[in-house]
């Protein structure tokens, strides 16, 4: 006999273990959270430093875009988490939420309810900060919220160096204003990640109306009489739901789960051997996402900590950690950045730096022989969209991801823009004593189709997949502004991909307002 709870939740990451933590609150709701990846027991989910092997393969679907017609035809690594906590447990621990004027624009396309007035409080109701309890603050959440432990002298002379472009230094670049450089603050909690499983599930795990399970994939929702009332697993068995499924699985978990199940545009799912359930070509359409571009200096000594990764630099690193919850460990590698402008006009920041303190910190970025510092830049409001398809019916087969970067010309105009700033900023006086060179794109890239070359061969993806279920008031839109979706009763969209329009900067913190605010909603919804 099939197991029955009143809630399913499909995907534990940022935003699923919100929701079970959130919905098992009220002790007469069942709720059961699916997660296809394993648990959070390996330290380097735990470690801040440990960012640095995520992007590599470990707690990831091993996915990768299809060739970008608009960049050479490369194909980027596209990191998704597979693990309990999502991106959270595998990101850099960037605490960040957008500009205000990103959630006024949902609110302005029709969002109601969405504006920043409305979901600040949800970010507060978040967080447990380690410095700020104010209008744009608050302590006491589950989500640790801290300042960086693990800065170095020259993440101080890059704010002099900024400065000295006339950007100036923003010591809470999510307060009132979102302009300038500073050091970001962490999703850490004494100098632990603070991933949803973590801040969120774990307090709640021994709840008796709470059922979690890893290793456990979805192959799809079950539909009867247009209501969904359950899922199927790989192996066949059924998990039913007498209230609601909810998918969080993400801005391509998602929308690759609805047309597994015969939700999506109908041409689509057929010519890869779907059954058709419900035509809705909105699914899997509308992906956005940042591309990250980057400059690499040599230093002029060890200024970063690229000599923790030889293997008696990084034993006296994870000593000092143990001992002190300071040093190479203790810090995420990015938390030093910032927000600024490159187009004239722009109404806000439209670009984002991320000081790397190291090189080759990601996969696919080149590695110094000598130390190096890496500057990231990606520009915040990208024109063009992509879509998220399925290769085949085959539930075990890899999405069709493609971010479709640089279709609209004028993202590739200032992306570039976005990176010559970064280089300008690493060649000021302040950051003489520190940096000796630069290595890449060097002294060589001088033309626009030398950058656009450079940038072709060595873009990466932020990680910040968006809008694949477009939340909206009209009919076309994939869910209501309450998160319903259209036209299949008992199915929600709680993730990122509800999201109508990406937001100018990391999306983990906004996901996890999207599924805090998401549950009172639903508890709402069923009086409880």
């Amino acid at each position: 006999m099939a197991e029955s709870y009143d809630i399913i939740i499909v995907g534990g990451g940022s935003a699923g273990c919100v929701l079970a933590a959130r919905l098992s609150e009220a002790a007469d709701l069942t709720v059961c959270l699916l997660e296809a990846g394993g648990r959070d027991w390996h330290p380097f989910y735990k470690m801040p430093a440990g960012f640095a092997k995520m992007t590599k393969g470990i707690g990831a679907w091993g996915w990768q875009t299809v060739p970008q017609r608009h960049m050479q035809n490369r194909v980027l690594n596209y990191t998704q988490a597979r693990v309990i906590g999502g991106g959270s447990t595998v990101n850099a621990q960037i605490y960040t939420r957008g500009n205000a004027l990103d959630y006024d624009e949902w609110r302005q396309m029709g969002c109601d309810g969405w504006g920043y007035d409305d979901v600040l409080p949800y970010f507060r109701k978040a967080e447990d900060n380690d410095t700020y309890n104010n209008a744009y603050h608050g302590q006491g959440g589950p989500l640790g919220v801290s300042q960086p432990r693990a800065p170095l002298p020259i993440c101080d002379a890059y704010f002099e160096a900024a400065a000295e472009l006339g950007i100036p230094r923003n010591h809470d670049m999510t307060g009132e204003s979102q302009d300038g450089v500073g050091f970001y603050q962490l999703t850490q909690k004494h100098a632990r990640r603070s991933s949803t499983s973590v801040a969120y599930l774990e307090p709640a795990r021994n709840r008796s109306n709470l059922t979690v399970k890893t290793g456990v994939q979805v192959r799809r929702v079950i539909v009867e009489n247009h209501r969904a009332v359950g899922v199927e697993l790989m192996d066949g068995a059924r998990v039913m739901a007498e209230q609601e499924v909810i998918l969080s699985s993400g801005a391509i978990g998602s929308p690759r789960l609805l047309m597994l199940s015969g939700l999506g545009p109908a041409d689509h799912l057929r010519e890869v051997g779907v059954d058709v359930i419900l035509d809705q070509p909105e699914i899997g359409a509308n992906l956005q996402d940042h591309l990250d571009l980057f400059t690499i200096s040599e230093c002029t000594g060890d200024h970063t900590y690229d000599k923790y990764a030889k293997p008696h630099w990084s034993a006296v690193a994870g000593l000092q950690y143990l001992l002190t919850k300071r040093g190479p460990v203790a810090s995420s590698l990015f938390e030093t950045g910032g927000f600024w402008y490159v187009e004239e006009g722009a109404r806000s920041p439209d670009i984002q730096f991320h000081l790397g303190l190291g090189s080759g910190i990601e996969a696919g970025v080149a590695k110094m022989a000598n130390p190096g510092v890496t500057l990231n830049s990606a520009y915040l409001r990208p024109r063009s969209r992509g879509t998220v398809r399925l290769a085949s019916a085959d539930p075990a087969a890899a999405p069709l991801i493609d971010p479709n970067y640089w279709a609209d010309p004028h993202d590739r105009e200032m992306s570039i823009r976005g990176l010559k700033l970064a280089q300008e900023i690493l060649r000021q006086d302040a950051l003489k004593p520190f940096v000796k060179r630069e290595v890449l794109p060097g002294p060589d890239v001088q033309s626009d189709a030398e950058f656009h070359d450079f940038a072709c061969a060595n873009a990466k993806t932020d990680h910040h997949p968006a809008g694949t279920c477009r939340m909206g008031p009209d009919a076309a839109a994939v869910v209501d502004t309450r998160l319903k979706f259209n036209g299949i009763s008992g199915l929600r969209v709680v993730d990122a991909s509800i999201m109508p329009r990406l937001i100018s900067s990391n999306t983990n913190a906004p996901t996890i307002m999207i599924a805090e605010k998401a549950a009172d909603m639903i508890r709402a919804d069923h009086r409880v």
